[in-house]
């Protein structure tokens, strides 16, 4: 049996979360095998393709404290401000955090850095092998422990099996793991503007009915990433518009703020959906990332539950490493899932909701939102409640989220 590779954990998927996750353990002497079927040259590709994520402020201090921000922190900006508005008004509210005792709400990275700097720190920690590309063609999980065969016809074994290879996960799939799912009907057009003027590390939501529309600070400040969303019928037409008109419609919605605009990388799109796992955990089994939830963009939230995810499940695994316990376990994976499972419905179901809300077209359905927005904006502790949540630093914080070592 010497041709079995071993480690504590077999992590499927080393995308941005499986591969946040395998180093985050490996820091705490949990050692991984991670499988991915992509090509390494895939993902070293540097080449822009208008992809950015906006990482809030307490996943960018787990990312410091698993000792990974050199890999791309000199590609980041940072979001001192958030202006919210709506059709015709924009700047009805503004979330801006005391700097100089908080820091910033979050930092743009684009992904191809993220992507990067991620699987460079995988590949190189100690108790972590990367195989790629590689795939799980047979999985068990039982009593004694995990055993998968990949493609190729190597054998792996392991106490827990970690499904994170996105919201088509096979894994979660074949455990028969129930999932609430539907279509919001719209498609997110993402790509990078570059503008005459300074974005002041400011980020803009605006809301249509059709959906929102943001501009998020990019590195240098005069480049911001674009998430526009638009219905689907509406989508193609919208792709196939010369650059010239394409820009010429998202300075309307601009209302020319920022000045001259022009593509900055190319646009790419895709559906919008909801997703939620009934649960996370199986025998031997625990999902993380977008393998147990998927969520509307509107409020950057979705990479964000992933690396909440890798914080908590890091956290369980390592501690009870640390007591003797196999990392199977069934007291470790409930505590996982207590831990995720509320958090990660909230933040679905407030997104989802926020998504409709903001989707209801109509003058008294306008005049209701603005009277709660102006709520928000003159009622302190309620603003502090929100801009908590946009830094991720609600409810019970895993110690890594707080920046502390486990």
């Amino acid at each position: 049996m010497s041709d079995i590779m071993r480690s504590d954990v077999i992590i499927l998927g080393a995308g941005l979360v499986g591969s946040a996750l395998a180093v985050a353990l490996a820091r705490g002497g949990v050692s991984s095998i991670v499988v991915d079927p992509a090509q390494p040259d895939a993902i070293r590709d540097t080449r822009a393709d208008g992809r950015a994520s906006a990482v809030s402020s307490s996943s960018w201090r787990m990312m410091k404290a698993i000792g990974v921000l050199d890999h791309f922190a000199a590609e980041a900006s940072p979001i001192e401000q958030i202006q919210v508005g709506e059709q015709g008004a924009h700047g009805l509210l503004a979330f801006t955090p005391d700097l100089d005792a908080d820091g910033p709400l979050g930092m743009m990275v684009e992904n191809r850095y993220l992507r990067i700097g991620l699987r460079e720190a995988a590949a190189a920690a100690d108790g972590v092998t990367l195989l790629m590309p590689a795939r799980a063609a047979q999985v068990e999980r039982d009593a004694s422990g995990v055993r998968v065969t990949l493609a190729d016809g190597r054998r792996l074994a392991g106490s827990l099996l970690i499904g994170a290879e996105g919201r088509r996960s096979p894994t979660r799939d074949e455990a028969g793991i129930a999932v609430a799912r539907w279509e919001y009907h719209h498609v997110a057009i993402v790509g990078m503007l570059d503008h005459e003027a300074d974005h002041g590390n400011v980020a803009h939501e605006l809301f249509y009915t059709a959906g929102p529309f943001a501009l998020l600070p990019m590195k240098g400040g005069h480049r911001s990433a674009l998430v526009w969303t638009v219905s689907e019928q509406d989508a193609p037409a919208m792709l196939s518009l010369s650059e010239r008109a394409f820009l010429a419609e998202a300075g309307k919605r601009i209302g020319g703020m920022l000045g001259a605009l022009k593509l900055a990388a190319p646009l790419s799109s895709y559906p919008l959906g909801f997703h939620h796992a009934a649960r996370i955990t199986g025998e031997r089994l625990a999902l993380a990332g977008d393998a147990g939830h998927g969520i509307h963009p509107i409020a950057g939230q979705g990479l964000n539950l992933g690396f909440r995810d890798v914080a908590a499940l890091a956290e369980v695994l390592i501690e009870g490493a640390r007591l003797g316990l196999d990392p199977g376990d069934h007291q470790l994976l409930q505590r996982y899932e207590r831990w995720r499972g509320l958090d990660t419905f909230m933040v679905a179901a407030a997104t989802d909701g926020l998504t409709r809300l903001f989707g209801v077209p109509g003058r008294t359905a306008s005049r209701v939102r603005r009277f709660g927005i102006g709520m928000v904006n003159h009622i302190p502790p309620l603003k502090d409640f929100f801009m908590a949540e946009a830094r991720g630093e609600s409810g019970a914080l895993p110690r890594l989220l707080s920046g502390q070592q486990i």
